[in-house]
């Protein structure tokens, strides 16, 4: 008989990577696997066939009284929805990925008496599986440290580490070897690029000396309304560079690089360690409970990257910091051998195996939860 599993996460990248790595291994291994999300993760069918994705109502529960109320009135309604389709699915485990889109359907889940896990990828405890990590039975963490998990709950975490696409891993076997005439620096800032890096690495560049711009070669991602000064600037300079808001082949770009400067969301520190890569990191410093400084001190902390806070990072900064580390092979090779240890490879594989072992414990399940 076909196992069912049942996933749960929000419409983005940082809580679908996570859940597209484990649906792969369970598809692999012949199980039916449900995504519950909501309508941003429409791309998901396409990179995961055989996954049978399910829109589930969620509000956000922040903001003022009228806000807050449309927030629980739609959690309501779908943990309704998500109630029926568990009924009906009966599935051997529920994993959660974050993001409140999951809420409903984990909440669910518990009530119901379903053996249900939940993967956080960040180093800081996120705000949804805050409140669901009391109802899971076991908690995979991204960070081996974690912070604001309660003291109760550290009892069922493990740490799995943050799965990464198999097209990432194979960068990762490939030896980091240091600059010799080119230098190969990538900026990326997610899909959309991030704004500061186009003010302010193309003005570092010109603070470079000649003679080490003529070496550089930059690909650097930028917004579609920022793309075209960035490139005029480099044009002028004389520096080889591609300027795209969105670059297809990643992969091979991280494979050729010798330095990247990007955020420092989990998918990013996730994506580096298994190439191998050393960085400079700019943390997003508006993000939730700023977990992206803690994101990044962990890999910084492990020797494998630089941080430097947004407010810190200016041209001259910049600069100084990307001439020293160019002028110092020995560093750039210590700190993408630093980043290639931190990365923990089989981290979808101990996800499912964490799926598989709750799945074997539901002969244990009320009855409520076989209906």
């Amino acid at each position: 008989m076909t196992a069912t599993y049942v996933l749960a996460a929000g419409g983005t990248g940082g809580h679908l990577f996570p859940a597209e790595a484990l649906a792969r291994l369970l598809v692999a291994d012949g199980a039916s696997v449900h995504l519950l999300t909501d309508r941003r993760a429409d791309a998901f069918a396409a990179s995961v066939p055989g996954v049978t994705i399910d829109l589930i109502r969620a509000g956000q529960l922040g903001g003022g009284p009228l806000h807050a109320a449309y927030g629980l009135a739609e959690l309501a309604l779908g943990m309704m929805q998500a109630r029926r389709l568990l009924r009906r699915l009966a599935p051997a485990s529920v994993v959660g990925f974050g993001g409140y889109p999951s809420v409903p359907t984990m909440l669910a889940a518990a009530q119901l008496g379903l053996p249900t896990l939940i993967h956080e990828q960040n180093a800081v405890f996120g705000r949804a599986n805050r409140l669901l990590a009391p109802r899971a039975r076991s908690i995979a963490t991204g960070f081996a440290a974690v912070h604001g998990l309660r003291p109760a709950d550290r009892a069922r975490a493990i740490h799995t580490g943050n799965p990464v696409r198999p097209a990432i891993q194979t960068v990762g076997a490939q030896p980091y070897a240091p600059p010799a005439e080119t230098i190969e620096l990538l900026v990326t800032g997610g899909s959309q690029g991030a704004r500061v890096f186009s003010e302010v690495v193309p003005a570092a560049v010109v603070l470079l000396p000649a003679v080490l711009r003529a070496r550089l070669r930059i690909s650097q991602q930028a917004r579609p309304e920022d793309r075209d000064t960035v490139a005029a600037q480099y044009q002028a300079l004389g520096v080889a560079a591609d300027t795209e808001s969105f670059f297809t082949d990643m992969p091979t770009r991280l494979a050729r690089a010798h330095l990247v400067v990007c955020r420092a969301g989990a998918s990013t520190i996730a994506e580096l360690a298994a190439a191998g890569r050393p960085a400079i990191l700019v943390p997003y410093p508006y993000a939730m409970d700023d977990h992206q400084t803690v994101n990044a001190g962990a890999l910084a902390g492990a020797g494998g990257a630089w941080v430097m806070p947004q407010p810190e990072f200016t041209a001259p900064a910049l600069a100084d910091r990307l001439a020293g580390l160019f002028a110092d092979s020995a560093a750039l090779a210590s700190a993408a051998a630093a980043a290639r240890a931190f990365a923990r490879d089989d981290a979808a594989e101990r996800l499912a195996g964490l799926a598989h072992d709750l799945a074997g414990g539901r002969e244990n399940c009320p009855m409520e939860c076989a209906a």
